[in-house]
């Protein structure tokens, strides 16, 4: 019989639910393994009294070396029980935390759209990642910490009571007066700790908020109005802090107080026992021991009910914020998922929010299968909303919408997946590589089995390059591929030799098959300063295997700097860096944008300690060796062909170049594994591979130049069989979190390509396109013509009008309702709606 954990709705489920939930032989284990661990407990105290009465008090030498060896025996033995004890609670613990996160999770994803409208990203993330934690340490202790600690303080009050009823039974009574005042502070320390929660969710919100706007942050310098917010809610949060602190400590007082109650009525009474000779010092010890043990029980508990207290709360918070039921099935039962016909029929939809606004008013539609329909309108027409009701993100709230004769509302989320694609006007994109966000779509269809191939497997290499050709990312994925350093020989096998042989015909330069691309490329002369290679790298003549001869450690390392200063190149680089640091922090000012570092010397990142050395030059003021380290630093990065603030002077060069053999000489003998020199006919480790086919540089000053230059480089790839590798090293390119490594137009691309792979029968397209050039679109609007129409249903909302032609029907929205419905020529023609949004006026 299943759990109700299982059938039930995570979030209807009780904190204490998940206690026992597939966990009952682990916690016989531990109440097993605490009843010996207790027994341990007690048996080193009547050892305490035997060693002081009877092996100390007989002088009984023998007597002594066994009860010390007991004691010891018997306190290792509590220590290791206790040490698995605590192995056991976390394994528990963290074991169901993980079960009620994936839960959590499932359940979230399966909630409305409309409910993320409303919640903030940081509250999700602190709920469920951070809320979370001390709930998993209350589930691992919620049966041991109790068992363990009640079974103590029994056995060492029995222990107690047994040397000597009185004093026992007297400082047992102690505990009903710490019972009754603690729960009152308690309850405020509650009060205060939801307080707490509460301003802490609010101030992760607001910081999850601004990082996820930063770009709204920055355009509209409301950095101090949002330090203002931030400030507001954290002043807040200090205050409940510093309550729900102030009476954590007011709880550890009266503990503490009560403590020391117990050795102070032993003393006194026992004190009086002892001299009447009713107790004997070895019972005192003993019953002083125990004492100390049993308040350590009440103190364990005492903590255990605060972390009961708050993951009780937070777990509350938490179910209570995410108690929404999803709005339509997430899983099929009892059948296979529907393949349904392609035709749409839209009943007297409505879809109404906020009371009474109506985003959509009563429309009615009819879509042929095979049919392709756009969907126009000014904004706020509704004809976004009306493709989310047919997509099923959003819940229509009248009317009716049926694919395949199937109502939408009842169909279950893989019926939808297997029957419809969509593309969003800005598509998300995952964590991961441009494969993974690819087969996104087929491998989730894969899960509900089905596929994206008629085998069921993921689509081939062959496939991924047609389809990424047919909407223009095959020329990024190339480019991410040739930005790429190759990896081991065992993880591209026979690439370094089939790039070193695609290098010979560019070197050939304007002689050779390349020569129309050979004026904007760079390439490397031993005899000639390169313009688009760092001054490091020109000194020598090649690249750095090693951290220490890297960027950012290559002007600290002593070997180097000598070199410099022997071969004269140390104070024209000082001047340099120098001249640049002025320049450049006076050309960009205090604060400059993002955008004013895309061909800067100076590292966004590092921008503000130039700031300061160029004051301190400016005002005449010695430099230190660490501010001398950077403007070194930055004289070595310095790209004449990039960095044009400043003129590389040409004796400097000269001196440079006839520097390089000495330096070659010095490396192979110092270091010969820091470098990887720049030789015409050997692959160049440090380079990444459009450098290592080029053996140079695009030049800056081609506009235009390096699309054209990574198309011949495309023929030389194709020449010598080796496209297919490189694409899946640009296939392999990590596009950071949510594609923020990606353009828009290329987000824009890869959620095409994903949902062409899937091949779906109905389409919708919501200004799928918005983000691509008119070469793209035209070039996407082609394929979707070409190879869908007749087959697959197309509902495209449009935001280029001179597209429409290419639909079979265009429906034009306003206010919500259909105004207009009809072929493009034929509506144009009645100079109605369309004519109007086209146009700009009515006839």
């Amino acid at each position: 019989m299943p759990h109700p954990n299982e059938t039930k709705r995570i979030t209807k489920t009780s904190l204490y639910s998940w206690v026992l939930f597939r966990n009952i032989h682990l916690q016989l284990i531990v109440i097993g393994v605490i009843v010996v661990t207790v027994s341990m407990r007690v048996l080193p105290l009547e050892m305490q009294k035997r060693i002081i009465n009877e092996a100390i008090g007989m002088k009984d030498l023998p007597a002594l070396y066994l009860y010390c060896g007991l004691y010891i025996g018997a306190v290792t033995l509590a220590g290791v029980l206790k040490y698995v004890i605590n192995l056991m609670q976390n394994y528990i613990g963290e074991k169901t935390l993980m079960t009620v996160r994936e839960r959590l999770y499932e359940h979230l994803l399966s909630l409305p759209v409309q409910f993320y409208r409303r919640t903030s990203p940081g509250n999700v993330i602190s709920y469920i990642i951070t809320e979370f934690i001390p709930v998993a340490t209350f589930i691992g202790q919620a049966v041991a910490v109790p068992a363990v600690n009640i079974l103590t303080f029994f056995a060492m009050a029995a222990y107690m009571i047994h040397l000597n009823p009185v004093i026992g039974l007297i400082s047992i009574t102690l505990y009903p007066l710490e019972l009754i005042l603690l729960p009152r502070i308690q309850k405020y320390f509650r009060r205060a700790n939801r307080r707490r929660i509460k301003h802490t969710q609010r101030l992760s919100g607001l910081v999850g908020e601004a990082v996820t706007g930063v770009h709204e942050v920055h355009s509209n310098a409301s950095i101090p109005l949002e330090k203002q917010r931030f400030k507001k809610v954290l002043l807040k949060l200090y205050k409940a802090t510093l309550m729900q602190n102030a009476l954590r400590f007011g709880i550890k007082f009266v503990n503490n107080f009560f403590m020391s109650l117990g050795p102070f009525i032993l003393f006194l009474i026992g004190g009086y026992y002892a001299i009447q000779g009713h107790f004997d010092v070895g019972a005192i010890v003993a019953f002083l021991s125990a004492y100390e043990k049993l308040y350590d029980p009440w103190k364990e508990l005492m903590e255990f009910w605060q972390v009961y207290q708050d993951s009780s709360v937070r777990y509350k918070q938490i179910m209570r914020a995410f108690d929404h039921a999803p709005e339509f099935a997430q899983a099929v039962e009892g059948r296979e998922p529907y393949h349904l016909d392609n035709d749409i029929e839209v009943r007297d939809l409505s879809f109404v929010v906020g009371g009474n606004i109506k985003l959509l008013d009563r429309v009615s539609l009819t879509v042929k299968g095979g049919e392709h329909v756009a969907l126009v309108g000014f904004s706020g027409s509704g004809k976004s909303t009306l493709a989310l009701c047919i997509a099923q993100l959003y819940k229509y709230t009248g009317g009716s919408v049926l694919v395949g004769g199937r109502e939408v509302s009842e169909l279950t989320k893989p019926d939808i997946s297997h029957n419809l694609g969509m593309v969003a006007q800005h598509p998300f994109i995952f964590d991961g590589t441009v494969r993974d966000n690819l087969l996104y779509s087929c491998r989730s269809l894969s899960m509900q089995g089905g596929g994206c191939t008629d085998s069921g497997e993921e689509p081939d290499l062959d496939t991924l390059i047609k389809l990424t050709q047919q909407v223009g990312l095959f020329t990024d994925i190339l480019a991410f591929a040739l930005r790429t350093r190759l990896g081991s020989e065992e993880e591209n096998p026979g690439l370094r030799e089939i790039i070193v042989a695609s290098r010979r015909e560019f070197q050939l330069g304007e002689t050779g098959m390349f020569a129309d691309v050979a004026e904007h490329i760079e390439f490397f002369d031993p005899a000639a300063y390169s313009r688009y290679m760092t001054v490091a790298e020109n000194i020598a003549f090649g690249a750095p295997i090693k951290d220490e001869f890297d960027p950012e450690h290559l002007h600290l390392h002593p070997r180097f700097m000598e070199f410099l200063e022997s071969h004269g190149l140390m104070a024209h680089l000082t001047v340099l860096g120098e001249t640049l640091a002025r320049v450049v922090t006076d050309e960009l000012g205090p604060e400059p944008p993002h955008e004013a570092f895309a061909k800067c010397p100076i590292p966004e990142a590092y921008y503000p300690e130039y700031l300061k050395v160029a004051n301190r030059l400016d005002s005449g003021e010695p430099l230190n060796a660490l501010e001398n380290g950077l403007i070194l630093r930055l004289a070595l990065g310095f790209v004449p062909g990039l960095h044009r603030q400043v003129d590389l002077d040409k004796g400097f060069a000269n001196r440079v170049v006839n520097s390089r053999r000495d330096f070659v000489a010095l490396a192979e003998l110092a270091f010969p594994d820091g470098f990887s020199f720049f030789q015409p006919d050997r692959y160049i480790e440090s380079l990444n591979i459009q450098d290592n086919i080029l053996f140079g540089r695009v030049r800056a000053d081609s506009p235009g130049a390096e699309d054209e230059i990574n198309h011949r480089i495309m023929q030389a790839l194709i020449m010598q069989g080796a496209l297919e590798a490189v694409a899946e090293i640009g296939l392999a390119f990590e596009v950071g979190s949510m594609g923020d490594r990606l353009s828009g137009g290329q987000r824009q691309k890869i959620a095409l390509a994903r949902t062409f792979l899937k091949n779906p029968p109905v389409l919708i397209l919501d200004e799928a396109t918005a983000a691509l050039d008119n070469k793209s679109q035209g070039r996407v609007q082609n394929i979707i013509t070409s190879n869908l129409k007749g087959k697959s249903t197309v509902l495209a909302v449009i935001h280029r009008l001179d597209m429409l032609p290419h639909y079979d029907k265009v429906v034009v929205l306003k206010a919500g309702k259909i105004v207009e419905q009809g072929p493009y020529q034929e509506l144009l023609d009645k100079k109605g709606a369309l004519y109007t949004l086209i146009h700009g006026r009515e006839e």
